[in-house]
């Protein structure tokens, strides 16, 4: 007995909607991950392994004391005279460090206020000055 016979097609899986998918999901992958920033301002503090740190003449220390108000190097100073001084640090030399001593009544916001107007005058080195110790 012969079986007459048609044969079957050989099945075949086609890969290019499986292809396309991956590829969108990477394209979508490696886009929404570009949006993603870190909010905030960097902030270098000073590093020692002994007590002391070694302080530069070239250093602009800010005050902000309990009640608000800053003094530069230990002269009050409105808002204007205070981004009138990050300017002028900022001309004569863009790495000046910025020592921010802040009352620890302060609000955050003014030491972040200080600090905003700092990086807007173009100084990227800002460090918050601590008192060693326990509180």
């Amino acid at each position: 007995m012969t079986f007459g016979g048609r044969r079957r097609a050989a099945l075949a899986v086609d890969l290019t909607p499986l292809i396309d998918i991956i590829f969108q999901l990477v394209i979508f992958f490696m886009v929404s991950t570009t949006f993603v920033t870190t909010p905030g301002i960097e902030v270098d503090l000073p590093r020692s392994s002994a007590d002391t740190i070694l302080r530069e003449r070239d250093d602009l220390k800010i005050w902000v004391r309990a009640d608000g108000t800053v003094h530069i190097n230990e002269d009050p100073a409105t808002a204007e005279q205070l981004t009138a001084a990050f300017a002028e640090a900022a001309k004569r030399d863009p790495k000046t460090l910025v020592v921010i001593k802040a009352d620890k009544a302060v609000h955050h916001g003014r030491v972040v206020a200080v600090m905003d107007k700092a990086r807007g005058q173009g100084l990227q080195h800002l460090a918050i000055a601590t008192e060693a110790g326990e509180d």
